[in-house]
Protein backbone atom coordinates (compact mmCIF):
# COMPACT_ATOMS: atom_id res chain seq x y z
CA UNK A 1 0.00 0.00 0.00
CA UNK A 2 1.04 3.56 -0.64
CA UNK A 3 -0.56 5.39 2.26
CA UNK A 4 2.30 7.81 2.82
CA UNK A 5 2.59 8.72 -0.85
CA UNK A 6 -1.19 9.21 -0.96
CA UNK A 7 -0.99 11.52 2.05
CA UNK A 8 1.83 13.55 0.47
CA UNK A 9 -0.24 13.79 -2.73
CA UNK A 10 -3.12 15.21 -0.69
CA UNK A 11 -0.76 17.70 0.98
CA UNK A 12 0.64 18.80 -2.39
CA UNK A 13 -2.89 19.34 -3.71
CA UNK A 14 -3.80 21.23 -0.53
CA UNK A 15 -0.78 23.46 -1.07
CA UNK A 16 -1.94 24.14 -4.63
CA UNK A 17 -5.43 24.96 -3.35
CA UNK A 18 -3.91 27.41 -0.85
CA UNK A 19 -2.01 29.16 -3.64
CA UNK A 20 -5.28 29.52 -5.53
CA UNK A 21 -7.03 31.11 -2.58
CA UNK A 22 -4.08 33.48 -2.16
CA UNK A 23 -4.54 34.58 -5.79
CA UNK A 24 -8.26 35.17 -5.23
CA UNK A 25 -7.56 37.28 -2.13
CA UNK A 26 -4.82 39.20 -3.94
CA UNK A 27 -7.17 39.93 -6.84
CA UNK A 28 -9.59 41.53 -4.38
CA UNK A 29 -6.88 43.37 -2.45
CA UNK A 30 -5.22 44.86 -5.55
CA UNK A 31 -8.33 45.31 -7.69
CA UNK A 32 -7.19 42.93 -10.42
CA UNK A 33 -10.33 41.73 -12.18
CA UNK A 34 -10.33 38.37 -14.01
CA UNK A 35 -9.10 37.53 -16.58
CA UNK A 36 -6.29 40.06 -16.03
CA UNK A 37 -3.07 38.57 -14.65
CA UNK A 38 -1.03 41.73 -14.28
CA UNK A 39 -1.31 45.16 -12.81
CA UNK A 40 0.42 45.17 -9.44
CA UNK A 41 3.81 43.57 -8.73
CA UNK A 42 2.65 42.03 -5.44
CA UNK A 43 -0.31 40.39 -7.19
CA UNK A 44 1.87 39.19 -10.05
CA UNK A 45 4.29 37.43 -7.67
CA UNK A 46 1.42 35.71 -5.84
CA UNK A 47 -0.05 34.67 -9.19
CA UNK A 48 3.30 33.33 -10.40
CA UNK A 49 3.65 31.16 -7.27
CA UNK A 50 0.36 29.48 -8.17
CA UNK A 51 1.21 29.12 -11.85
CA UNK A 52 4.71 27.84 -11.17
CA UNK A 53 3.27 25.26 -8.77
CA UNK A 54 0.82 24.20 -11.48
CA UNK A 55 3.67 23.94 -13.97
CA UNK A 56 5.57 21.57 -11.65
CA UNK A 57 2.67 19.33 -10.60
CA UNK A 58 2.72 17.27 -13.86
CA UNK A 59 6.41 16.57 -13.27
CA UNK A 60 6.16 15.99 -9.53
CA UNK A 61 3.05 13.84 -9.14
CA UNK A 62 3.79 11.10 -11.69
CA UNK A 63 7.42 10.98 -10.58
CA UNK A 64 6.32 10.70 -6.94
CA UNK A 65 3.98 7.80 -7.68
CA UNK A 66 6.33 5.96 -10.02
CA UNK A 67 9.09 6.28 -7.41
CA UNK A 68 6.74 4.91 -4.74
CA UNK A 69 5.71 1.98 -6.91
CA UNK A 70 9.18 1.04 -8.15
CA UNK A 71 11.31 1.97 -5.12
CA UNK A 72 9.18 2.48 -2.03
CA UNK A 73 6.39 4.37 -0.34
CA UNK A 74 8.30 5.74 2.63
CA UNK A 75 11.23 7.22 0.73
CA UNK A 76 8.93 8.60 -1.99
CA UNK A 77 6.81 10.30 0.65
CA UNK A 78 9.89 11.73 2.39
CA UNK A 79 11.19 13.20 -0.86
CA UNK A 80 7.67 14.44 -1.61
CA UNK A 81 7.66 16.31 1.69
CA UNK A 82 10.95 17.94 0.67
CA UNK A 83 9.24 19.04 -2.56
CA UNK A 84 6.38 20.58 -0.57
CA UNK A 85 8.84 22.30 1.77
CA UNK A 86 10.60 23.72 -1.28
CA UNK A 87 7.29 24.98 -2.65
CA UNK A 88 6.55 26.64 0.70
CA UNK A 89 9.99 28.27 0.71
CA UNK A 90 9.37 29.39 -2.89
CA UNK A 91 6.01 30.89 -1.88
CA UNK A 92 7.52 32.78 1.05
CA UNK A 93 10.54 34.01 -0.89
CA UNK A 94 8.75 34.99 -4.09
CA UNK A 95 5.91 36.65 -2.19
CA UNK A 96 8.46 39.00 -0.64
CA UNK A 97 10.62 39.66 -3.72
CA UNK A 98 11.28 37.99 -7.07
CA UNK A 99 14.97 37.60 -6.30
CA UNK A 100 14.18 35.61 -3.13
CA UNK A 101 12.56 32.65 -4.91
CA UNK A 102 15.76 30.79 -5.81
CA UNK A 103 16.29 28.67 -2.70
CA UNK A 104 12.76 27.27 -2.69
CA UNK A 105 12.87 26.69 -6.42
CA UNK A 106 16.14 24.79 -6.10
CA UNK A 107 14.85 22.61 -3.25
CA UNK A 108 11.67 21.59 -5.06
CA UNK A 109 13.41 21.13 -8.41
CA UNK A 110 16.05 18.94 -6.76
CA UNK A 111 13.38 16.80 -5.08
CA UNK A 112 11.46 16.40 -8.35
CA UNK A 113 14.63 15.47 -10.22
CA UNK A 114 15.52 12.84 -7.60
CA UNK A 115 12.02 11.37 -7.87
CA UNK A 116 12.13 11.30 -11.67
CA UNK A 117 15.66 9.90 -11.91
CA UNK A 118 14.93 7.31 -9.24
CA UNK A 119 11.72 6.20 -10.94
CA UNK A 120 13.26 6.13 -14.42
CA UNK A 121 16.33 4.28 -13.15
CA UNK A 122 14.25 1.68 -11.30
CA UNK A 123 12.02 1.12 -14.33
CA UNK A 124 15.00 0.68 -16.63
CA UNK A 125 16.64 -1.66 -14.10
CA UNK A 126 13.56 -3.88 -14.10
CA UNK A 127 13.36 -3.86 -17.90
CA UNK A 128 17.00 -4.86 -18.28
CA UNK A 129 16.84 -7.48 -15.51
CA UNK A 130 13.44 -8.95 -16.39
Amino acid sequence: MYHLTALVTCLALLFYFVTGTRVARARAAFGIKAPAISGHPDFERIFRVQMNTLEWLPIFLPSLWLFAIYIGDTIAAAIGLVWIAGRIAYLIGYSNAANKRGRGYGIQAGAAIVLWLGAAGAILWRIVHA
